[in-house]
């Protein structure tokens, strides 16, 4: 019920993780956020964000990969989408920024990416998330996966400024949902 992940017009703020239990519709669970995904790059933050990334994943249940609608694909999107389509995790493609009905129209490009269905969302407004949180719910039901907190957890990915702590913000923020 608080804003706890780093929203930033700038990339590379994020570069840990970061862990908050929530929970929807009595289902408990871990998100966690992650610093953007970048790859080719000199910057020696950008190496360890990759890591802790890694680290991320490697610990979730379910991977909320999270892409942005006005970009459409990028090379960074496809880069990630290879590497998590190598997890044995189940991945959720989640297009972010669909803040009007209009940009709609512009999210079946991400089916090029390989997840199948995908979840439009606006971590601004809110809207779509309510579908999205009910799919994962029901996805952490059936597998009944528990960890060692107790928790299931969520991780949550993408490159930067898709959207990523926005979204970890909203599903935080029990008030709205």
């Amino acid at each position: 019920q608080r804003k706890k992940s780093i929203v930033h017009n700038h990339s590379g703020v994020t570069r840990d993780r970061i862990y908050e239990k929530t929970d929807w519709n009595g289902v408990n669970f871990s998100l966690i956020d992650t610093g953007g995904f970048v790859q080719g790059s000199d910057d020696i933050f950008e190496k360890e964000i990759i890591k802790q990334v890694a680290f991320a994943v490697e610990e979730a249940n379910v991977i909320l990969f999270v892409v942005d609608v006005n970009s459409g694909i990028t090379n960074l999107d496809s880069n990630l989408s290879r590497f998590l389509k190598k997890v044995n995790k189940k991945v959720i493609l989640v297009v972010n920024k669909v803040d009007d009905t209009f940009k709609n129209y512009d999210s079946p490009i991400f089916y090029n990416l390989g997840f199948g269905d995908f979840f439009s969302i606006s971590a601004i407004n809110g809207s779509g998330t309510g579908d999205l949180l009910d799919y994962v719910v029901s996805f952490l039901n059936s597998k009944n996966e528990i960890i060692s907190d107790d928790f299931p957890r969520i991780c949550v990915v993408g490159r930067p400024n898709v959207g990523k702590s926005s979204l970890i913000n909203l599903l935080l923020d029990n008030e709205k949902n």
